[in-house]
């Protein structure tokens, strides 16, 4: 029995096992095709099934920034209502409440709350004062006529002087994901509310006004 193998030339088949390429002409060979290469995936393993997130980052905000959102100023009285009297003290008081507004602020969609925390008086005499709220009638304190307020005051001379009060609020934002606070405070004024200041004179005399019309003081 003859034995015998051929070695495989051009037109041969390349057995398993051997690398099938061409002849490059100079005698080399060349490798496997590209499209065998291992493929690259298209995201990291472990991260292909996130999704994709919107990261916000909240700008700062000043009270400078808030010049579309103006809150009301707050209401003013006096007690005897727009009088007073020289020597005597007066009772001004003032109220605020809680405010919300909706709008655009540095390209979004914003709300922004107010909260009164604090009153500033001017009684038009060149006398001020501040208080961290705005007082209230001599009725609602407990307190009997011409009883000094922390939110009062005593006029020297006679006149009718211009009483405003402004409150002071602290703003906060909401871009939607919960409130945040500004930086600054926020201060609306009433409208100048007027008080007229007399005199008031007693004397002893012998007769009421009832008795003698024309006595002193009648």
């Amino acid at each position: 029995m003859d034995l015998g193998a051929s070695m495989g030339g051009s037109g041969g088949t390349a057995g398993p096992g051997t690398h099938s390429g061409g002849d490059d002409g100079d005698g080399g060979w060349h490798g496997a095709d590209e499209d065998s290469a291992e493929a690259v995936p298209d995201c990291m393993p472990g991260f292909c099934d996130r999704g994709n997130y919107d990261v916000f980052v909240y700008p700062t905000v000043t009270a400078d920034d808030l010049v579309s959102f103006r809150p009301v100023g707050p209401s003013i009285d006096n007690e005897p209502s727009g009088f007073a009297v020289v020597g005597l003290p007066t009772n001004v008081y003032a109220a605020a409440s809680e405010q919300n507004m909706a709008g655009e602020l540095l390209g979004h969609e914003v709300a922004v709350r107010f909260v009164p925390v604090g009153f500033e008086f001017d009684y038009g005499d060149g006398t001020t004062s501040s208080s961290t709220t705005g007082g209230a009638p001599w009725d609602a304190q407990g307190s009997p006529q011409f009883t000094p307020t922390d939110t009062g005051h005593t006029y020297d001379a006679r006149g009718t002087y211009i009483v405003t009060a402004t409150v002071v609020y602290d703003a906060s934002v909401d871009w939607g994901h919960g409130w945040r606070p500004v930086v600054g405070a926020v201060r609306a004024q009433s409208t100048g509310h007027p008080v007229e200041v007399l005199e008031a004179r007693t004397a002893l005399v012998e007769r009421s006004c009832a008795e003698s019309p024309r006595g002193p003081g009648c």
